[in-house]
């Protein structure tokens, strides 16, 4: 506060975002073409751009931020158009995090696009065997329903933490990472052969969470997702989702392993595991054992839940 107004400051903070930038493309007399009036094409020598309306070459020249000067702009009319608003939205809060540049690509925005379809298959078969069920409200004891329900309020947790931070890029690549663990359990089930009722409703509950995850950046496909799942009412008018924290403890711990101060390989034992447990589990690591040489150490150092030593 300065003092030279007599009210208080609007706002607690300011958080600056980065700039759309893209390359520019420059003609022969000088002056500058759109990205839509050119042709990219990608050969043995790299890329050429040529114009589209002529044939002529075209210089690429650096990439800057979107201007009139350069024309080199992208009219949002166009891509809406093409691909839709959901997938112009997802491509820019994807590519990086929010304070940075955001380079415009074709190839980034179509990457996008497959992956909004691989989302809408995804739900569709996801709503397939969740029919009929409701969300699961406990862990259960099926390996697949404990693992997916992990996978959906893990992803839950660090968007809900992400989001409030404007970490964006980091609550897409959760959502990625939630959306194939999905398609990999949904495959898995279908290869055995069907599934039990527990396993259905985990399914419906994963599902409900990740559209709802992904209701932030795309709502109009997550409105379609929504009523795909057979919801009457908006996917905007639904609570937020709870995390059920007893899903976000692991059941295991995987700890570095040294040998005389060099990392050698990782362990994995339960987190409950005792010293001796882990100590054991250590020396028979083929590596550890490559390491000492066929002798025994003089000594093993485990530090509970961070890392083990061993002293040759």
């Amino acid at each position: 506060m300065t003092g030279h107004v007599g009210i208080e400051e609007p706002f607690a903070g300011m958080f600056t975002q980065g700039m759309v930038v893209h390359e520019t493309y420059q003609k022969a007399d000088g002056t500058w073409a759109m990205p839509a009036e050119v042709k990219i094409e990608v050969g043995g020598n790299g890329r050429r751009a040529t114009l589209v309306a002529t044939g002529e070459d075209i210089k690429i020249g650096s990439i800057e931020k979107m201007s009139k000067s350069k024309r080199n702009t992208i009219d949002p009319d166009d891509i809406i158009g093409e691909y839709g608003a959901d997938v112009a939205r997802w491509f820019m809060l994807s590519d990086s995090p929010p304070e940075r540049d955001v380079i415009w690509t074709e190839e980034g925005v179509q990457g996008s696009w497959r992956f909004v379809q691989k989302l809408w298959r995804l739900v569709r078969e996801a709503a397939e065997i969740a029919q009929g069920t409701a969300p699961a409200t406990k862990a259960g004891e099926e390996p697949a329903v404990l693992a997916l329900r992990k996978a959906a309020h893990g992803a839950l947790a660090r968007v809900s933490d992400d989001v409030v931070k404007l970490r964006f890029n980091r609550c897409v690549a959760h959502i990625y990472e939630l959306s194939n663990t999905l398609q990999a359990s949904l495959t898995a089930a279908r290869e055995h052969a069907g599934s039990s009722p527990a396993y259905a409703a985990a399914v419906r509950e994963a599902v409900e969470i990740m559209v709802q995850l992904f209701s932030l950046m795309m709502p109009h496909l997550a409105e379609e997702c929504w009523a795909a799942l057979g919801h009457t009412t908006l996917i905007a008018e639904a609570p937020w989702p709870k995390v059920e924290a007893a899903l976000l403890v692991e059941d295991t711990v995987t700890l570095p392993v040294q040998v005389n101060g060099k990392k050698r390989a990782e362990v994995t034992v339960p987190r409950e595991a005792g010293n001796s447990e882990i100590e054991a589990a250590v020396l028979h690591l083929t590596e550890v054992q490559r390491a000492l040489g066929g002798k025994a150490p003089k000594k093993v150092i485990v530090v509970p839940q961070r890392i083990v030593n061993v002293v040759a």
